[in-house]
């Protein structure tokens, strides 16, 4: 009977030291899961907040190329014409170091992705540098035509603009778990 007796206090035993390393496993591995998501869960943090960063300097820079472009009203409630080109030449002279500045911020948005997001700032900044031309050829030239290409070129910016907003938006986005 004590054999018995001590068979089973052997198994028993055996018994709990697997369950225990079994549970040790588990414990273990289910703790480097848990690092891995934590790890992954502050990259895609601070990517995100990268991005944020990125593209509102794109878009401030954007929006400084507008402050500028916008006072065409100016120029078109100018009372002669040494005054219209004389605002039109301050436009075209601020105009180069906003693109500058939107050249610089598009590189950040290069950096930070995603492709879709940096080819719409590329295609922003393309659109704001096809400004400068009709804008300077409205200097001494107020012809419908000249007018026309300027408005022309700076609808075609804005519309880059809005699509690279609305990209920047939705890559932005976290999408909730609940729907």
């Amino acid at each position: 009977m004590a054999d018995s007796g001590l068979w089973i206090g052997v198994l028993t035993a055996l018994t709990a030291l697997g369950a225990s390393c079994v549970t040790a496993r588990a414990t273990l591995r289910a703790a480097h899961a848990q690092a891995r998501t934590t790890a992954r869960a502050e990259a895609l943090r601070e990517q995100r907040d990268r991005r944020r960063s990125a593209y509102r300097e794109m878009m401030g820079c954007a929006h400084a190329f507008n402050a500028v472009t916008w006072e065409i009203d100016d120029v078109d409630a100018a009372r002669d014409r040494a005054a219209k080109d004389q605002l039109l030449t301050q436009m075209y002279e601020r105009l180069g170091p906003a693109i500058g500045d939107m050249n610089r911020a598009m590189h950040e948005v290069r950096l930070d992705g995603p492709e879709h997001v940096s080819d719409a700032a590329d295609h922003v900044r393309n659109m704001a540098r096809r400004v400068q031309p009709p804008l300077k050829a409205l200097i001494a030239d107020d012809s419908p035509e000249q007018r026309d290409a300027y408005d022309a070129a700076y609808r075609d910016f804005r519309a880059a603009y809005v699509t690279f907003i609305a990209l920047a938006r939705g890559t932005l986005e976290v999408a909730d778990e609940d729907e």
